[in-house]
């Protein structure tokens, strides 16, 4: 690995948000998928989570802009079991839904833990979903339409969250722990030995200052 791109491994890491994330419920289409883990990586999301009942998560796209690299994706056999590990995780989780409860997507602090369900492109979230969330967003329209693709609805909110974390300082000061960004930063740099390390359940070696592996 070359210094430069440990370099731009570096400032990416350094601003990676452990506590913002998105939880996808049935987002099966291709196109939806990567274009919002494409945002998810513009706005400096650490990982997203996934649920889909019908079929395999896909991931890769020419949408995703090899996305797909930087963000991790966690799966979930249903709706329940995604949502109640990240409240154990102290996310607040709010569903893009259309309900008598719901509140502006503005009115959200999400320098707070803040986790944001997207539901089907066609019938959004379901109502378990509804139902156990700790709260529901909504986009105000003025047009004819109620809603908007499930990915721009996806950006606008995130690039809402992005604002307020960069009012607030969080992009200035590594966030994530010494171990997961150490971690990341040789998975990213040398994806093909840290596939072979983690086969062999081997502790990864440390990287030097110019990212070069140091001996063990």
């Amino acid at each position: 690995m070359i210094p430069r791109r440990y370099e731009r491994i570096k400032q990416v890491l350094a601003q990676r948000q452990p506590d913002l994330t998105v939880l996808m419920e049935d987002v099966h289409k291709p196109h939806n998928l990567s274009a919002i883990m494409r945002t998810c990586d513009a706005v400096g999301i650490f990982a997203v989570h996934a649920v889909n009942r019908y079929s395999e998560t896909p991931t890769y796209s020419q949408v995703a802009q090899g996305s797909e690299k930087w963000v991790k994706l966690h799966s979930y056999p249903e709706i329940k079991t995604a949502i109640k590990h990240l409240q154990q995780q102290q996310y607040r989780v709010y569903a893009a839904h259309l309900s008598e409860i719901a509140i502006d997507y503005r009115e959200v602090d999400y320098t707070l833990p803040t986790a944001i369900l997207l539901g089907t492109e066609k019938w959004g979230v379901t109502d378990e979903a509804a139902d156990l969330v700790d709260g529901h967003i909504i986009i105000p329209m003025q047009g004819m339409v109620q809603s908007l693709n499930v990915s721009v609805a996806n950006a606008v909110v995130l690039f809402e969250a992005q604002r307020q974390r960069l009012q607030a300082g969080f992009y200035d000061q590594v966030r994530l722990t010494p171990e997961i960004y150490q971690q990341t930063a040789f998975e990213w740099g040398y994806p093909e030995i840290a596939a072979m390390y983690y086969r062999q359940g081997k502790t990864y070696p440390q990287l030097g200052e110019q990212g070069e592996i140091l001996p063990s």
